[in-house]
């Protein structure tokens, strides 16, 4: 293998594709219908929104609903719901900015070590016992006592990929709901989310969480082909949606805000910097009380997205982490040298029976080069599937939801599933593209989200990104100087040593954490400390 200096000197005779297209441009809020107002959009891209608006009180068993919801991803349920369970008590240090410049962060009032000590009701508790909560994780400890503060503060909330922070604000909400008789048909809290799949994964966690409470109530408002919505609109506690569904129905008063406590970004530097997307949550935001709470969470925060998000939250406590701590440590890095794009292809051919140990997903940075590399796969006799933002609703419903169940255990996809989406079985992501700002540069933050599809609430994972040409190699090394992290040098030649190398990782424990250099030592594999 050359050297990285070599390497990149090199001229970069990889072919190379255009930018994702999988981007929001808005919606025409004046339109007679729900329909978007610019090029396709991946978030809110179908001509009707969906409004669910049946209550789903739940019983103190819940067996129907958790029932029911075994299909819906619910980041940090049990295993046997298809999601992660349990967290690792990372090493990463979480820093605290409270909005009252006076108090001392480092205040015990300011962090808890059980859930006990919240103060939380019996219902609340026994739903996050449920979900194999055991102690709270880092961000929890520190986001927690200050989410549940009255009267209410703004938070701004970052962490690692899979530690906690869906439950962290579905949590909050819980505690903020007024569940007497009348209310029960009341918004009063509100969760944004970027894609539908997201939305339908973070309403399973409330229904998880929610199970022993009686009283609750919750919907979405997320793009769907059905054409016919309910007159009656969205009468439930908590909603969680797209931004411009969620803006479209507000205004058609199919969902009334004047009661709502709490709006949640999840997601939310993608949210607030996306064209589009930013403006549609800015909208929503401008419809709803005053008064309300605002709660942005998300695995990264660029400093220019922090100071709009400030803006958006004012005055809010913020929990931030230095970029270089913020990759999963239980995610094994590594990298294939393909000499050509054909290479990268046959890479995937070569990598498909690994592909099947778990679940895998392999990331693509357009559509047509999504549908490509599915019809190719299923050509060579491998089943995959390819979930873009160009299908319907409906569609990428039955997609999610058969590679969550196991029925398909490679997903082909589009930047639409990089964020949020936890699938507990996942073991291997493939960055066949690598991820691109759009002006030729890494786009090191959906990188970070990208393999935190993987690895889970500190469980073992992979991720391997297919190298191809001068500029790709150029942009693994971004991406690893940004993080401060090494990765691994796979051997194109020698597949014998490639599956070695990954099954070892795959099947190994926490306990086998130092892995990735000794496997390197033994194996002959470069090293790269970028």
């Amino acid at each position: 293998m050359a050297s990285l200096e070599d390497r990149i000197s090199k001229p970069d005779n990889g072919q190379t594709e255009g930018q994702d297209t999988e981007s929001s441009t808005g919606m025409n809020v004046n339109a007679a219908s729900f329909v978007p107002g610019g090029p396709f959009s991946w978030a809110d891209e179908t001509a009707e929104a969906e409004t669910n608006s049946e209550p789903s009180a739940v019983n103190a068993k819940a067996e129907k609903e958790m029932s029911d919801m075994s299909k819906a991803q619910t980041d940090g349920a049990s295993e046997g719901l298809g999601g992660s369970s349990g967290i690792y008590d990372t090493s990463y240090e979480v820093n605290v900015k409270l909005s009252d410049l006076q108090a001392n962060p480092d205040d015990p009032l300011f962090s808890i070590k059980s859930f006990e000590e919240l103060g939380l009701d019996e219902n609340v508790l026994k739903g996050i016992y449920q979900m194999r909560f055991t102690k709270p994780s880092k961000i929890q400890e520190k986001a927690l006592p200050l989410l549940l503060r009255n009267p209410p503060t703004n938070m701004i909330g970052q962490s690692q990929s899979g530690t906690g922070k869906t439950a962290a604000f579905v949590l909050n909400m819980l505690s903020r709901l007024d569940y007497s008789p009348n209310m029960i048909n009341t918004p009063q809290a509100l969760v944004l989310a970027p894609s539908r799949e997201l939305a339908r994964q973070i309403l399973g966690v409330i229904q998880i969480m929610g199970a022993f409470v009686q009283g609750l109530t919750s919907g979405v408002a997320i793009p769907t082909e059905v054409a016919n919505r309910n007159r009656d609109g969205l009468k439930v506690q908590i909603v969680v949606g797209t931004p411009g569904t969620t803006m479209d129905m507000i205004r058609r008063r199919q969902l009334v805000a004047d009661q709502i406590k709490v709006l949640v970004l999840d997601e939310a530097d993608n949210m607030l910097d996306q064209q589009g997307l930013g403006d549609q949550c800015i909208r929503v935001k401008q419809l709803l009380p005053k008064t309300i709470q605002v709660v942005l969470f998300s695995a990264t925060f660029p400093n220019h997205v922090v100071e709009y998000a400030s803006r958006f939250a004012p005055n809010a406590n913020q929990i931030t982490l230095k970029h270089e701590e913020l990759t999963v440590e239980g995610i094994k890095q590594l990298y294939l040298d393909c000499p050509t794009e054909t290479d990268k292809f046959d890479a995937l051919v070569h990598l498909y029976g690994l592909m099947t140990i778990g679940s895998s997903i392999i990331f693509v940075r357009t559509r047509k080069t999504a549908l490509e590399i599915e019809r190719r796969m299923n050509d060579e006799n491998h089943t995959v599937a390819c979930l873009t933002g160009e299908f319907e609703g409906a569609q990428r419903d039955i997609i999610i939801d058969s590679f969550r169940s196991g029925q398909t255990k490679v997903l082909i996809t589009t930047n639409v599933l990089s964020r949020g989406i936890d699938v507990q079985t996942v073991s291997l992501v493939v960055n066949y593209d690598l991820p691109d700002d759009g002006h030729g540069k890494a786009d090191p933050q959906t990188y970070l989200h990208r393999i935190g599809r993987t690895g889970r609430f500190g469980r073992v994972g992979v991720s391997i990104s297919l190298i191809c040409g001068n500029r790709s190699y150029q942009m693994i090394k971004e991406i690893s100087d940004y993080f401060g992290v090494d990765m691994t040098s796979l051997p194109h030649d020698d597949w014998d040593k490639v599956e070695e190398t990954i099954k070892k990782v795959i099947k190994s424990s926490r306990a086998g954490s130092n892995f990735q250099a000794n496997n390197a030592t033994a194996n002959g594999t470069n090293d790269i400390s970028m």
